[in-house]
């Protein structure tokens, strides 16, 4: 077993996972439960997961990357407490392991992992030159590159703003359309370039600049990974498969995740407003009770690990709905 640092660092690799205390005082660990990770990424929530279990204790990590799978077998795979399976969580109800008895804790760390964004050959970073790829599972679905390739210009532009937030969606999309009519966008660097082209930099004083490629490229992750549907039916894969008193948390890293999250915890656990001009609906059966609400990283874990800065956590524990 992999050893995990106080701090949540895995000793081996040095990973830093994110909010590490939080995540594991939200989940309330039992040393006999039954616990699942469906964003395993280099391990460091689950390694802290596992630290608490005890011999009755389960673990169960998913991921759809296979080098995440790699990492997994390795620093668990002789241990009889942990099930490993390679895909997304989006089908843990289709897992053997994770259906045959309620889970007592669900956790989602959502978004790209630090060990994807550093390693170029990946394709997710502009900062790093790569094959523009950016699946998170490299044997499904088609890469960026071929999505460049083969979407118009109203396409490209509409995954920009819907997923980037980028202003210049438009003007974007029409330079990308243009360029490859005379080369293909095969390299993050190349699109980077064009990107960051039509893109004017206003920085205010005293604020960090970004690069102009970081809405462009979190865009097209999210639509070549279709991260938000999967996160929508994965929320209720997870709400489906934890007992009550089990607890569900969700990490995000921008307000795009963290609002479906945020929704799907207050649509549960929270009764909607009435409308006097309706008639009177049913009662409201709350199946969710907030737990944490947008925990965010101390000035102390910011200093240690600056991708931390965008995270926020939210948990939420399942009731008990009366017969």
């Amino acid at each position: 077993m992999a050893v995990v640092t106080a701090g949540g660092a895995d000793a081996t690799s040095g990973h830093l996972p994110v909010l590490y205390a939080q995540v594991l005082d939200g989940l309330h660990v039992r040393p006999g439960g039954r616990y699942l990770d469906g964003t395993f990424g280099r391990g460091g929530h689950a390694g802290g997961v596992l630290a608490q279990l005890g011999p009755e204790g389960r673990l169960l990590v998913m991921d759809k990357d296979p080098e995440a799978i790699a990492v997994a077998q390795a620093r668990f795979g002789t241990d009889p407490r942990v099930a490993i399976h390679r895909g997304s969580f989006v089908e843990l109800d289709r897992w053997s392991a994770a259906t045959e008895a309620p889970l007592d804790g669900v956790l989602f760390d959502l978004g790209v992992s630090s060990p994807q964004l550093d390693v170029a050959e990946r394709g997710f970073s502009f900062g790093k030159d790569g094959p523009l790829d950016m699946r998170m599972d490299p044997d499904a679905g088609e890469s960026a590159a071929d999505w460049i390739a083969r979407a118009d210009e109203a396409a490209i532009a509409d995954v920009l703003w819907t997923y980037g937030e980028e202003r210049m969606s438009r003007r974007i999309a029409r330079a990308i359309v243009a360029r490859r009519s005379e080369s293909p966008f095969l390299r993050t660097a190349d699109l980077a370039a064009v990107i960051a082209a039509n893109v004017p930099r206003k920085v205010k004083p005293g604020q960090k600049e970004t690069h102009p490629a970081t809405r462009s490229f979190q865009a097209i992750r999210i639509h070549i990974n279709r991260e938000l549907a999967d996160l929508e039916a994965g929320l209720d894969a997870a709400l489906d498969a934890l007992r009550p008193g089990g607890r569900l948390a969700v990490i995000s890293f921008h307000s795009l995740e963290d609002r479906i999250v945020k929704r799907f915890i207050a649509g549960h656990a929270k009764a909607p407003a009435g409308n006097r001009r309706l008639p009177e609906a049913a009662p409201f059966v709350p199946r969710l009770r907030i737990v944490a609400d947008a925990a965010k990283a101390d000035e102390a874990e910011l200093r240690d690990n600056p991708r931390a800065r965008s995270a926020v956590l939210r948990v939420a524990e399942k009731v008990q709905v009366a017969a």
